[in-house]
């Protein structure tokens, strides 16, 4: 919601600043079409040029994260919490049954209380592939922390593809207005012998283009960028409380220990409080008693 009213503020500053100062809107219409072919579609092109398909399908995916904001909820960082200690509790007292919950977690009775994360592919794989490990005793705190640290990292790096793209475009198009401005001169040049009315719209419809290139980038295409960037990384939060509580685990602090050790490492606009959890644990506590 809020990058929709960010959209029109823009637009409305803008375009109503101008229109305030006494400025005409009929040059930008009758221009506009012609120069947003010229640089949008250079714009796109250079893009589908820089990226493969994959590439190209993640960014496209990525701009609902615009409007969308964060995938992981507080609440979703309460119910991450309640499933590691469930399993922490359960691989405990039971090394046998944790393994019918961390080999098949699409057919566990435990991770299907928890739909959101069980869709979530990554989250999943961390959590099981960590536990599997510990379960065939590769369990040194330390490896395994560098490990997940690793493989959290080029998670991260892959996810801000779409970011990185977007800001590529972003910076090219003020030199693509600039493209669109230079033969929008030309035109106006074979012109020359017109009289100055009509040099005066042939050169204020050349401007246009450079108006469009950076108003694009810096109004639209560059906060895209940063908007798909800090969703990100603040979804990457969700994975490093799930290293942060199993690290803990295999340091061989207690179940509760090692819940508060991730939810004290959560930031604190998503951090559950301590009261809330541990009511939600009550559950959990009955559950795998």
């Amino acid at each position: 919601m809020i990058g929709i009213v960010g959209i029109v503020v823009i637009f409305v500053m803008v375009f109503g600043g101008y229109l305030a100062a006494g400025g005409k809107m009929a040059i930008i219409f009758k221009t506009l079409p012609f120069e947003m072919m010229m640089i949008g579609g250079a714009a796109v092109g250079a893009f589908l040029i820089s990226n493969d398909m994959g590439g190209i399908k993640h960014t496209t995916k990525d701009l609902g994260k615009v409007f969308k904001g964060s995938k992981w909820k507080p609440a979703d960082y309460q119910d991450l919490l309640c499933l590691l200690f469930a399993l922490i509790r359960i691989a405990r007292a039971n090394p046998i049954e944790i393994e019918q919950h961390i080999e098949d977690p699409d057919g566990s009775s435990l991770f299907s209380k928890y739909p959101k994360i069980l869709k979530d592919r990554e989250a999943v794989e961390l959590i099981c592939d960590t536990m599997r490990s510990a379960s065939m005793n590769y369990d040194d705190p330390h490896q395994v922390e560098e490990v997940l640290e690793k493989r959290m990292d080029a998670n991260l790096h892959h996810a801000l593809h779409s970011s990185h793209a977007l800001q590529t475009v972003a910076d090219g198009l003020p030199a693509l207005g600039i493209v669109a401005a230079v033969l929008g001169v030309i035109k106006t040049m074979g012109s020359i012998d017109q009289p100055p009315e009509v040099l005066g719209r042939l050169i204020g419809g050349a401007l246009v283009g450079t108006f469009l290139g950076v108003f694009l980038a810096y109004g639209l295409v560059g906060p895209f960028a940063s908007k798909v960037k800090s969703v990100v990384e603040e979804d990457s939060h969700f994975y490093h409380l799930i290293r942060e509580v199993l690290v803990a685990n295999l340091h061989q602090h207690s179940a509760s220990i090692c819940i508060e050790v991730g939810r004290q490492n959560t930031p604190a606009h998503i951090r559950p409080s301590f009261a809330d959890l541990e009511e939600a644990l009550k559950t959990v506590k009955q559950d795998v008693a």
